[in-house]
């Protein structure tokens, strides 16, 4: 089997993070295999925001947490959070930043961390604390939330693929 497909089948979202930090080099993977996601006529309109700072990462998790009406972590205790966001200006902004999201997912899983695509990016970035994280970074532009990816050790063992579908392909 192709190592590609062996990540895919192999890929679970975590759900319990241990506290050991990810390491740069690791973390730099994942990001690496971000940027080059396909994108539309390849404007790569997508950014990736990675965040290790405890606080801000703290912030995003209780605005993430008031929007689902929640009252924990819904980074499950993930050390890093990476937000992906991308240029509204592109028709094909949802769709490439989707991509920059799935390719991170996979990189996780072929170096040996656990990920999660965790929403509410969108609503996120869309509010005016948001907005102000934006501006203290220096991102200007109009940018929509895509999605958060968290990464870190998985606490406990992914549990086996659900099995497909039936009907999931039609040939014709």
């Amino acid at each position: 089997m192709y190592e590609a497909l062996n990540v895919m089948k192999n890929r679970r979202s975590c759900r319990k993070y241990t506290d050991q930090p990810v390491p740069q080099e690791l973390l730099d993977k994942v990001l690496e295999a971000g940027i080059f996601a396909p994108t539309g006529m390849g404007r790569q309109d997508p950014i990736i925001i990675a965040i290790t700072d405890k606080k801000l990462r703290d912030q995003l998790s209780a605005m993430n947490a008031k929007i689902m009406g929640v009252d924990f972590d819904p980074f499950y205790g993930a050390p890093v959070v990476c937000a992906v966001l991308a240029d509204k200006s592109a028709p094909t902004y949802i769709y490439d930043g989707t991509l920059v999201l799935g390719n991170m997912l996979n990189e996780a899983q072929e170096v040996g961390l656990g990920s999660c695509w965790i929403h509410r990016c969108k609503e996120e970035f869309e509010s005016e604390e948001g907005k102000a994280i934006l501006a203290s970074l220096g991102i200007e532009g109009d940018y929509e939330g895509i999605g958060h990816i968290v990464l870190g050790y998985a606490a406990e063992p992914a549990a086996p693929a659900a099995a497909r579908k039936e009907n999931y392909i039609y040939r014709v």
